[in-house]
């Protein structure tokens, strides 16, 4: 099965939103040793996630921050400040004042 980039993006810029909104922890069957190295897991873990999305909705934001080497982007969106994670290599061009469009959504396990 072939994960469209949209979708990978919807369901990281959700998973984001949820984990920063709830304050809740991904547990993983492995023990990464890095943050870049759980945030690398936590993307091969959402491979076919995108079937049961709830609470699809974009949401228009400007970037405030954006570190290539991990991935995190820092946003402002709808009188929130959000700080979402991509993988670095499709956020390589973002920099602060960027206008962008953030999809997310939520899934239950």
């Amino acid at each position: 099965m072939t994960i469209s980039r949209k979708s990978l993006l919807s369901a990281l810029g959700a998973l984001a939103l949820v984990s920063a909104l709830s304050g809740v922890a991904v547990a993983q069957d492995s023990t990464p040793t890095s943050g870049m190295d759980k945030m690398g897991a936590m993307h091969s873990d959402m491979k076919g996630m995108h079937h049961n999305m709830m609470g699809m909705h974009m949401m228009p934001a400007t970037v405030t921050a954006a570190d290539a080497k991990t991935g995190v982007v820092d946003v402002t969106t709808e009188g929130m400040t959000l700080k979402v994670h991509f993988p670095p290599s499709a956020m390589a061009g973002l920099k602060a004042g960027d206008k962008i469009t953030l999809h997310m959504g939520f899934s239950k396990p």
